[in-house]
């Protein structure tokens, strides 16, 4: 099960999905984008830098833990996921999942933050994704989303290449 880590940067293949969930599941290419791990050693420094003040001599100040704990529950909760069938998003008080087909694109917004646009015209943040991981979202939608970095050809999203056209014989 700790064999396969799938994590902001990687894109899980069927083969890698497979031996995590089984041979039966049929999801395609999966991808998290989520804060990485080592903000949890901020939130631990936090939480050795606040003990002093809460277990001090003043009553009540026990509540300072609160930051530390509420840091460590946003650090759990905020991911985006796309897979096969979608975008599914995670905020520390809301979700949203997104099917393909509701998807209008992709709006790159301040501070190099990604949005998706949906048909009604309403957005969608999407936490922790940014403008590097359009292809990953291309490889995952499999073509649905463009790619505009250009780095991926339509083999790789899943399409078939264009044919070209056969030479003339006079040529």
């Amino acid at each position: 099960m700790f064999g396969v880590a799938v994590h902001h940067f990687c894109v899980a293949s069927k083969a890698q999905q497979d031996s995590i969930d089984g041979p039966t599941a049929d999801e395609g290419r999966k991808a998290v984008f989520k804060i990485p791990n080592t903000a949890f050693m901020a939130i631990a420094l936090l939480t050795i830098c606040v003990t002093p003040i809460a277990l001090g001599e003043i009553p009540w100040l026990e509540w300072l833990y609160v930051f530390p704990i509420g840091l460590a529950v946003f650090v759990i909760r905020t991911r985006t996921v796309a897979t096969r069938h979608g975008l599914a998003t995670r905020t520390m008080f809301g979700k949203h999942d997104v099917p393909w087909s509701d998807l209008k694109g992709l709006a790159i917004i301040k501070k190099s933050r990604v949005q998706a646009v949906l048909k009604d015209g309403t957005r969608i943040k999407l936490p922790t994704v940014r403008p590097r991981h359009l292809p990953v979202l291309s490889l995952v939608s499999e073509g649905l989303v463009a790619d505009p970095s250009g780095l991926l050809t339509a083999e790789d999203v899943g399409g078939t290449a264009p044919d070209k056209p056969e030479p003339s014989p006079g040529a």
